[in-house]
């Protein structure tokens, strides 16, 4: 009898298991701290250890062992395996999409998002360290990441400071406009990181030392 194939994990149902689990780290930004963690050199990284450090180092507890299966299970033969992908050159990165109205609110949110997905990308890749030891492309990766992550948040800076002021739909829009260009960015760069590490782990290249760029 033929194996029936494995339903993977909505990106629905691991939003909601990460909030039934009180995850501190939004889902947008599991994403891409997993793609850090995956991309690093170290060729001894741990699956369960990255995920324990989502929660700031030790898992959740769990209300049965099926509750401990449902998350992990989605986590890592899901997610993480789907991740994974993102090491072959043919299957560029993408981030999460976000609401597009031309809203104040929306604006702040879309910086907070790619900031945050940056953000993340460089922790896990880092592994919570303020340096690492990367390949020369993925020091470059990290350092315009770092810009982007600084832009956005600035961004979502300016909507705070100004609340409360009348909004210029029009400019919104070209600033939105801004965004989708660096967040196409933001995506070739990680994506561009992740290559040159799997290709350095897997000839065994040596690395310079790279600072985690304004990590606060």
């Amino acid at each position: 009898m033929a194996k029936m194939a494995t339903k993977l994990p909505s990106d629905k149902m691991i939003r909601v298991l990460l909030a039934k689990h009180a995850c501190p780290v939004g889902y947008h930004e599991v994403r891409t701290r997993l793609l850090g963690v995956i991309a690093r050199p170290d060729p001894d990284v741990k699956p369960m250890t990255a995920i324990a450090d989502l929660w700031g180092g030790e898992l959740p507890e769990f209300d049965s062992m099926e509750d401990a299966n449902e998350l992990l299970g989605a986590l890592v033969m899901g997610l993480w395996n789907e991740l994974s992908a993102y090491q072959d050159p043919k299957i560029p990165f993408r981030a999460m999409p976000v609401p597009m109205e031309p809203t104040a609110a929306n604006l702040a949110n879309f910086g907070m998002i790619r900031s945050q997905e940056a953000g993340g990308f460089v922790e896990g890749l880092f592994d919570g360290a303020d340096e690492a030891r990367l390949p020369e492309r993925a020091h470059e990766a990290v350092t315009h990441l770092g810009e982007i992550r600084a832009m956005m948040l600035g961004v979502a800076d300016l909507i705070e400071r100004t609340a409360g002021e009348p909004e210029d739909r029009a400019q919104i829009k070209e600033t939105i406009k801004h965004l989708r260009t660096m967040t196409e960015i933001m995506e070739a760069e990680i994506h561009a990181a992740v290559l040159s590490c799997v290709r350095a782990r897997q000839q065994g290249l040596p690395g310079l030392t790279a600072p985690w760029p304004a990590r606060h």
